[in-house]
């Protein structure tokens, strides 16, 4: 689970590879890892692929909603802003592999022919395989390749991964248009817009920030930012906002047991408004029952989302 988001002078979120210098990424998590069972959205240069082994849960790519089944894949293209999150609050295993297009572009003709389309393909925002398809059937096996090899820690491991996602690629130019087409300016100029206030909130999250400044961030109105940000992520700039400080907040309890107070003020003032609508003293928690600290702060998440009133008192954060 991620403590801050790094990003890059493009807004784009620095992935941490498994070894450095080799661009490759391969976990196997559970939606419970992440509070409320919700990813931060969030956007790379990376091609994903997101492989369920076990549950449902829904994923959002722009402003796009998938519901991935058991055995369901997914391949979400390069800077896509997305994210999963819980379907019905259940829980889902799943695997998630990352890797740059640079792993398979060794050679630039290949690379201008066969990845570049793509990436630049604007109707390709993501492929979502039904289980039951012949295609999809290959594409999860090949991923569970992939993280076996990864969990064996057979060495050089890396070069059969490489090869095994070269062997993808090649069947997904086989099996689907993937190819350029035309951009549509309006969409591409509000994902600009919306990266751009997302990567406001990230760096700016433990200040006093307003819906104001995060409109300014993404040279929009205040109306035109609380519409773009229900469009691509279903919230208010404000939850969005909050839900970023509670995640820091558990985060960091967990890393560097702490006393609340010594939080940021603004993360702070954000679960006091909390406590007060669930009728929690958390503030009053000793600091070194840090378990505690985390529990509630757990427990805040999903009162979260199921009341988005609790964080009306935030809103001049």
């Amino acid at each position: 689970m991620m403590l801050d988001i790094e990003v890059m002078q493009d807004d784009s979120e620095i992935i941490h590879y498994d070894t450095i210098g080799i661009p490759l990424y391969i976990r196997n998590s559970n939606l419970s890892n992440y509070p409320d069972k919700c990813a931060l959205p969030h956007w790379h240069e990376d091609i994903e692929f997101i492989r369920v082994v076990k549950g449902t849960m829904n994923y959002r790519i722009n402003r796009k909603k998938v519901l991935l089944k058991e055995n369901d894949c997914l391949m979400v293209n390069a800077r896509q802003m997305h994210f999963g999150y819980s379907f019905q609050q259940q829980d889902c295993n799943f695997t998630c592999v990352l890797f740059h297009p640079e792993l398979l572009s060794g050679n630039s003709i290949i690379y201008q022919k066969y990845l570049h389309p793509v990436l630049e393909n604007s109707d390709l925002e993501f492929l979502h395989l039904d289980s039951e398809s012949p295609f999809c059937i290959e594409l999860a096996a090949s991923l569970d390749h992939i993280s076996a090899l990864k969990n064996a820690g057979t060495p050089a491991y890396e070069l059969k991964v490489t090869s095994i996602l070269g062997s993808i690629w090649y069947r997904l130019l086989q099996h689907f248009e993937l190819l350029s087409a035309p951009t549509s300016e309006v969409d591409s100029s509000e994902l600009n817009v919306q990266k751009k206030m997302v990567t406001y909130i990230y760096h700016h999250y433990s200040e006093k920030v307003s819906l104001s400044d995060i409109a300014a961030s993404g040279n929009v109105c205040r109306s035109k930012c609380c519409q773009i940000f229900k469009h691509y992520l279903q919230q208010s700039p404000i939850d969005f906002m909050n839900h970023y400080r509670l995640e820091v907040s558990c985060n960091l309890l967990k890393i560097q047991p702490c006393p609340l107070l010594k939080l940021h003020s603004p993360v702070v003032s954000c679960i006091s408004a909390i406590t007060q609508k669930c009728s929690v003293r958390i503030m009053a928690a000793p600091p070194a029952n840090t378990g505690l600290c985390i529990t509630l702060l757990t427990t805040f998440y999903s009162t979260f989302s199921a009341s988005r009133t609790a964080l009306i008192p935030c809103n001049n954060v």
